[in-house]
């Protein structure tokens, strides 16, 4: 382990790159100040201190990030990030592998396709329309953006997106009311995510999280994850006992489950 003001390995950010002169994979975080030997992986990682309680390790698209206490010393570090290497290693492969099998985003212009609820829809300008909601307007297969022919990419992209999830918060809606009183629960609130490689997630105050991008995706895959993360509100686990919750309102829940493991989408 090097310690902070030590130079680190000249090595571009990134999870797991390749580095032929020592034949190991690489991660290393834009802001690398430590790093460790994990495995057959040199991890470069951003550490910090601050005012905590408890050493905290994360894992997040730019890599590892380690924050501690003011008083803890860069000993009782290093043996903690040995001592979860095997957690820190297996979120950066997993951020790899979405990151090599997520397809290319959707060109952001005129005529662009972007997928919603399993279909296409085709990115059209539209100026002079008058908009019942704002900026975006979903007509047959084409979702009309109020921009003008001069508009630049990021602003095309901003403005679908914002559309995408407010549809993305009210088809959730809709399928957590249809399967909440099927399942006996009540769920508390819902929260939109932009987690990397989670779907959803659940917590036992009733609180559900979906990932926005799920509406991508066919309504059949959206069940899957809605019926999933509301039975954990029954069973917070994944045992045979979960699974049979799961089956009362999706019998065919393995396939669709199967189905979406092989989804991989673009940040």
């Amino acid at each position: 382990m090097m310690s902070r003001s030590a130079p680190l390995h000249p090595v571009q950010p990134g999870l797991f790159e390749a580095d032929p002169d020592r034949l190991v994979a690489i991660s290393r975080h834009p802001r690398a100040n430590r790093e460790a030997r994990l495995g057959d992986a040199l991890v470069a990682y951003e550490f910090r201190r601050g005012q905590r309680r408890t050493i905290g390790l994360s894992v997040g698209p730019q890599g590892l990030s380690v924050r501690a206490p003011r008083w803890t010393s860069l000993a009782e570090i290093d043996a903690l990030v040995q001592r979860k290497g095997d957690w820190v290693l297996a979120k950066l492969r997993q951020l790899h592998e979405h990151r090599r099998l997520a397809p290319a985003p959707p060109e952001w212009c005129a005529g662009a396709e972007i997928p919603y609820l399993g279909r296409s829809l085709v990115l059209a300008l539209d100026p002079s329309h008058r908009f019942t909601g704002p900026g975006a307007e979903l007509c047959c297969d084409r979702l009309l953006l109020a921009l003008g022919p001069d508009a630049d990419a990021q602003r095309l992209r901003d403005l679908a997106q914002a559309w995408l999830m407010r549809e993305a918060q009210r088809v959730f809606v809709e399928r957590l009311d249809h399967y909440a009183p099927r399942l006996g629960v009540r769920y508390k609130s819902l929260r939109l995510s932009s987690a990397v490689t989670r779907w959803g997630s659940a917590s036992a105050d009733g609180g559900i999280r979906l990932n926005w991008r799920l509406i991508h995706l066919s309504l059949e895959m959206i069940d899957y994850v809605v019926a999933h993360e509301l039975s954990h509100l029954r069973e917070m686990n994944h045992s045979p006992d979960f699974w049979s919750v799961v089956a009362s309102v999706l019998p065919d829940y393995e396939r669709r489950r199967q189905a979406l493991r092989q989804v991989r989408l673009a940040p």
